[in-house]
């Protein structure tokens, strides 16, 4: 049997526990990232859901940052998901002024887009690459992205159901981020697609 790639789950802050179940059970040999040691031993990375802000205090502090920055200019594939998109944006609004990304996706994104905790929601949603099935996104205190590169290509929007034409999921070369939380659903597609998405960058 062959070894799936091993991918870390950056474990300063968030759902650190959620991401590695889900990558485990996709095939992927997972492990958590905390520090520059752990960076240099993984193919890929997820920066998981979380509070953008704290998480990006926590990666200065601990002399994460310019590695995960250096990591991601080198080429590995990183996906995040609600916090994590945050922390993958070049352009964030409705942050502390001294808020740092690791950035690299040519998107401008808005913390907590959606509202509070309260207003956090659940929904069907269709994503370019997966099969037909809808994915049940879920939202909590999420991002959107407000506007996009010409390099981005935008693979699932909240439709006209929900009200909104509003972009929710993106890649750009071998980076990828969603708005919602996919490791809280057991419906493990998008994680296998970041899978593919290491092995191919790889």
């Amino acid at each position: 049997m062959t070894l799936g790639p091993r991918i870390g789950v950056l474990a300063i802050q968030g759902d650190v526990r959620e991401h590695v179940q889900a990558l485990e059970s996709s095939g992927a040999r997972a492990q958590t990232v905390g520090s520059p040691t752990d960076l240099d031993e993984v193919s890929g990375l997820v920066i998981p859901g979380g509070e953008s802000t704290t998480m990006s205090l926590l990666a200065v502090r601990d002399g994460l940052l310019d590695p995960l920055r250096e990591a991601r200019q080198g080429g590995m594939p990183m996906y995040g998901s609600c916090a994590g998109m945050i922390m993958l944006a070049d352009r964030v609004l409705d942050a502390r002024p001294d808020q740092q990304t690791i950035g690299g996706l040519d998107v401008t994104v808005r913390r907590n887009a959606f509202g509070r905790q309260v207003d956090s929601f659940e929904t069907d949603i269709s994503i370019e690459g997966l099969d037909d099935r809808a994915f049940p996104a879920v939202f909590v205190r999420a991002p959107w992205v407000e506007s996009v590169g010409e390099s981005v290509r935008v693979i699932a929007r909240l439709g006209e159901s929900s009200g909104a034409d509003t972009i929710v999921a993106v890649t750009q070369g071998p980076l990828m981020a969603t708005s919602f939380h996919p490791e809280l659903t057991g419906d493990l597609r998008i994680h296998e697609m970041f899978i593919e998405m290491v092995r191919h960058y790889s």
